[in-house]
């Protein structure tokens, strides 16, 4: 397979200050989502399903949760005697250093040089999609390409905290320009942070923009190296979402009440991984209404539940009504509790008679292990 000459780079740091809200005690990539995985299943799956058996988890901070999640990669079939699954977080007190793309790469040269693959999948664990893999690396090589960089065509949003990239592509899918937060374009090819590189090439970038002290990837690397590199889009096609901020990541949950979304992100064909907590069937009381939601096992369901995303071990009193609103691991919703567009982190404990509510564009978040 090709993805047997690629290996995996996973970044997962790197947008801890996109949801405070949810990453005060926990790493970006270790975010849950969707009742029972995290947002780097997704990645990690993606890459697994490629055919690419090295993968490595840069880390800087907080991985605690990441590492009991992952544990040594088996849920994924990366627990091998070659190859595998290898952390990576600092091995010394260096202040900055994985601050950035560029000092992330320069930190963990070693683990690159002592891989025998000749190319690098670099990622990150903001998109909720389900891609092939192998598809571009065949579309790098047919290229004869440098870098391989996929991008999502979508409307560029005023509210995004990250910068809209957007690449400006000819007929044969080569970029000709990157535009960084361009002025009246309403849509485009954004540049979603996957990439292809041979990892000579990767590490001769790094060295020349560290001597330049230049570290960011899309304004220091992909922007000016489209002069000097063959670079190439690669379009996602299908079911796609971003992860940049709390509006972002309420909206790809509640996506996934669709049969079609669902249907499209989690086939037979390319499943989405995920570390398994067996539990009991959920138990529904006699007054208990549910309606178009996922409902993990291990609840105890005993109010009412519309349009929600409820994870394992959650109880909801009766009387309690819980509307729009994502219910994270073992929280507690009390009695004749009102909440509507409401994200509860885990071990959240919600008292009776309480009434929350956000809206849609603003859902009111509450930190792990509070008492409301």
């Amino acid at each position: 397979m090709a993805g047997r000459n690629m290996v995996g780079l996973l970044l997962t740091n790197f947008q801890d200050s996109y949801i405070p809200e949810l990453t005060t005690l926990r790493t970006f990539s270790s975010i849950p989502f969707g009742a029972k995985y995290r947002l780097i299943d997704f990645s990690l799956s993606n890459m697994v399903n490629s055919g690419i058996s090295k993968i490595g988890v840069v880390t800087k901070n907080n991985y605690l949760s990441l590492m009991d999640h992952i544990g040594s990669g088996k849920a994924y079939n990366l627990s091998r005697r070659r190859g595998g699954l290898t952390f990576l977080p600092p091995f010394e007190n260096t202040g900055d250093k994985y601050n950035t793309f560029v000092q992330t790469i320069d930190a963990v040269r070693d683990f690159i040089n002592n891989c025998y693959e000749d190319y690098l999948l670099v990622s990150s664990s903001m998109s909720v999609v389900n891609i092939d893999y192998q598809q571009m690396f065949n579309a790098h090589i047919k290229n004869n390409a440098d870098i391989t960089i996929c991008y999502h065509r979508e409307p560029l949003g005023n509210n995004r905290d990250t910068e809209n990239v957007v690449l400006s592509l000819d007929s044969n899918q080569r970029v000709s320009e990157v535009l960084i937060n361009p002025r009246n374009v309403e849509s485009g090819a954004c540049m979603v942070n996957t990439a292809i590189i041979s990892k000579e090439l990767l590490l001769d970038i790094v060295d020349s923009c560290l001597s330049r002290s230049k570290y960011d990837f899309a304004r220091d690397v992909v922007q000016p190296g489209v002069r000097e590199y063959k670079t190439y889009g690669y379009e996602i096609t299908g079911y796609f979402a971003n992860i940049d901020s709390i509006q972002t990541y309420f909206k790809a949950n509640m996506d996934l009440l669709s049969a079609d979304v669902r249907a499209e992100l989690f086939n037979m064909r390319n499943p989405i991984y995920t570390k398994v907590r067996d539990d009991m069937p959920t138990k529904y009381g006699l007054s208990s209404k549910v309606k178009n939601s996922l409902i993990s096992p291990g609840c105890v369901i005993e109010g009412e539940v519309e349009n929600s995303i409820i994870f394992k071990g959650v109880r909801i009193a009766k009387g309690a009504k819980v509307s729009n609103c994502i219910i994270m691991q073992d929280c507690e919703i009390g009695a004749d509790t009102t909440l509507n567009y409401v994200v509860c982190d885990k071990d959240v404990v919600v008292s009776p008679k309480r009434m929350l509510c956000g809206i849609d564009s603003y859902p009111v978040c509450i930190s792990k292990k509070s008492v409301v």
